[in-house]
This record gives C-alpha cells, sequence and structure tokens, in this order.
C-alpha cells in the first residue's frame, strides 16, 4: 500500500497548526507538526518527511536556523511560512535554500497549492527519455536529480534543482521571467523569488559570476541556458 506524502507542519502558533492540518489532510496529506525548531528537527530524524512548512519566528532556534540543520542532511521541500513580509526575510530564507516564501496573510488554500506545486516538480525529476546530461563541466542527472561541477556533486534544493532542469531541457531558448515563474511556482507567490534563485543556482554552476557559461541573462526578457548537451 502506497504511504500517504507527508507534510511537517512546524510553527508554536495552535490555531495556524489546526488550520493547516485541516486543510492539508483534506486533500490526503500525512499531518505531523512541531512547535519549535528542535523538536521540528527530532521529527525529522525520527520520520520521513516529503515537505517542510516553516515558520519563521518561534521559541528556541528560529525558522532560518532550522533550515541551515536542514540543509546539512537532507534537500526535503521547505516552504516558509511567516507573518513578516520583508524583502530582507524572503531573500535570507531563499538564499538559505529555502523553496518558497509565503506569508500568513496567504488563504490555506493558496498554502496547499503552493506545497503541491512543490511537490509536483519535485517528484517530476524523473520523468524524461534522456536523463544523463553533459554540458562540459557541467553533468546533470535528471532521474537522480543531481549536478556535478568539474567532476564533485554540487548541493542543490529541490527548486534549484527544479529550475535547473528548466534550463537543461531548453537549451539555447530564451526563457522568459514569466515562464520560469509561472511554472515552478504557479500564479502565486513573490517574483522576486526567481532572481535570488537564479543568483543561487549561479554561485554554485559557474566559474565566473561576472561572465557566466551557462546561464546567461537577456536584459528586458528573461534567461537563456548556453551550450548542447554531449549525451
Amino acid at each position: 500500500m502506497e504511504q500517504p506524502t507527508t507534510v511537517l507542519v512546524v510553527d508554536d502558533e495552535d490555531d495556524i497548526v489546526a488550520l493547516m492540518r485541516d486543510f492539508l489532510e483534506a486533500e490526503g496529506y500525512r499531518v505531523l507538526t512541531a512547535a519549535n525548531g528542535h523538536d521540528a528537527l527530532a521529527t525529522l530524524g525520527e520520520s520521513p518527511i516529503d515537505c517542510v512548512l516553516l515558520d519563521v519566528m518561534m521559541p528556541g532556534p528560529s525558522g532560518f536556523d532550522v533550515l541551515r540543520k536542514i540543509r546539512e542532511r537532507s534537500q526535503v521541500p521547505v516552504l516558509f511560512l511567516s507573518a513578516r513580509q520583508e524583502d530582507s526575510d524572503k531573500i535570507r530564507g531563499l538564499g538559505l535554500g529555502g523553496d518558497d516564501y509565503i506569508v500568513k496573510s496567504s488563504t490555506p488554500g493558496e498554502i496547499v497549492a503552493r506545497v503541491k506545486a512543490v511537490l509536483r516538480r519535485y517528484h517530476q525529476g524523473g520523468v524524461t527519455s534522456a536523463n544523463l546530461l553533459e554540458f562540459g563541466r557541467l553533468v546533470v542527472d535528471l532521474r537522480a536529480r543531481e549536478a556535478w561541477v568539474d567532476g564533485k556533486q554540487v548541493p542543490l534544493t529541490a527548486r534549484e534543482f527544479e529550475l535547473l532542469q528548466m534550463f537543461v531541457e531548453h537549451p539555447r531558448q530564451v526563457l522568459t521571467r514569466d515562464t520560469l515563474f509561472e511554472t515552478l511556482w504557479g500564479p502565486y507567490g513573490d517574483r522576486h523569488s526567481l532572481t535570488v534563485h537564479i543568483g543561487r543556482l549561479r554561485e554554485k554552476i559557474e566559474a565566473d559570476l561576472s561572465k557566466p557559461d551557462y546561464i546567461t541573462t537577456v536584459w528586458g526578457v528573461g534567461y537563456r541556458f548556453e551550450g548542447a548537451p554531449r549525451r
């Protein structure tokens, strides 16, 4: 029997936890909860988790601190759920490896939709006829959801890999910012997230950020992935 997808909701506000549990369980998800960062990390070490909804401001370690610990051992999709709307917090959360940043003023339905979008893209990595693609220094295994640069594996978050996959599956094609954002994030969210993720991905795969070999900017339009794959 197939196990249900498990979402860990980490928040110290009981009302929010109860609301998210109701909406996620109505969509067929199994929901685990934690009221603080310490309990969240303990749960992640004990149970298989498919996705994490993570509050930023909690007693004990902040959500940012918890994400750092998670990324030391896992690339599980993590979506921040926060009352704070400042751009600096969004940039920090995404820069640390978060896959999305959602403000608590969003409707529960929107939050569930964004969980679905992250999980859908995360589990589609192996759906392709050509799974191992080589671009000079860069090698991408779509089925294993792994990337190497100069023979060394590059740690990518779920959203960073999804973005890289979009590029390598469309080499030398200009992808508009709207196309990239709506494919990966859907109709919701802060479009500045795309800029942050592009920057993070470039830091991990480019030899010289001032002269990128792979992800180039097409000013006023979007981005283009340079190079044809050797299979």
